[in-house]
């Protein structure tokens, strides 16, 4: 607690977010995302493919939005934020107190600051600037236990595992300009307490792990981004 106090009373760290809520469409495994000018933008997800039981569809993000290319009418919302605007400084200067202990503490507190200002961010997405749960009312235990409408997964992780995906949505939002949040060579976000992801507002929305994957999927997705079957097998080693 002594060393959060001193971040919030000393102004170590400083929050910013960038977001953006655009006009979409599914086409089978991808979602085709249209900013204000009606440019468009492909983005590429991964379907589950493990054996289910009847009735058990196997998802994929695209299954959150409309397919309905000709009207647009539907949305999704992407977007990065931080709480480690600041934290070099802080880091300098227990590295050279030798102090490793508050090096790793500082650089804890943030990542868990940052999943908290995205967690604040996701809720005035949904009851303010998209609106589409204006009257929701949760408590904090609700909140952790995602009883809201919708999901923000995030490039990377179970539900779309391919990191890389992350240079469109930072293009998108163009979040170095905005909010200095950059992406490394291996997508890495930088400064490291940094949240980027997606949001689907539907109610069906749900989180699932796309799970390994089948050759004929590793190649037809190579075939979407335009890459190799190789590259394709790089950037998703725990699905091929």
């Amino acid at each position: 607690n002594q060393m959060l106090d001193q971040i919030i009373d000393e102004n170590w760290l400083r929050a910013k977010a960038v977001f953006g809520i655009f006009r979409a469409s599914s086409n089978e495994d991808d979602i085709i995302v249209y900013d204000q000018d009606g440019n468009s933008r492909t983005l590429n997800f991964l379907r589950n493919q493990e054996e289910k039981k009847s009735g058990y569809p196997n998802l994929c993000l695209s299954d959150f939005v409309t397919n309905d290319k000709s009207t647009k009418n539907d949305y999704m919302g992407c977007f990065v934020s931080t709480t480690g605007i600041g934290i070099e400084h802080h880091i300098e200067r227990f590295k050279e107190e030798n102090d490793d202990y508050s090096s790793i503490l500082l650089k804890v507190l943030a990542d868990r600051l940052a999943e908290a200002s995205t967690e604040y961010l996701h809720e005035i997405i949904r009851k303010e600037y998209w609106g589409y749960a204006k009257g929701e009312d949760l408590s904090k235990e609700e909140l952790l236990r995602e009883k809201y409408q919708g999901i923000r997964p995030a490039p990377g992780y179970p539900a779309c595992p391919d990191h890389s995906e992350k240079e469109k949505l930072f293009e998108m939002l163009k979040a170095k300009e905005a909010i200095g949040v950059s992406l490394t060579e291996s997508y890495a976000m930088y400064p490291a307490a940094s949240v980027s992801g997606y949001v689907f507002a539907q109610k069906d929305a749900q989180y699932f792990n796309v799970g390994k994957i089948q050759q004929d999927q590793v190649e037809e997705y190579a075939v979407r981004k335009g890459q190799t079957i190789d590259t394709i097998k790089k950037l998703l080693p725990m699905n091929t």
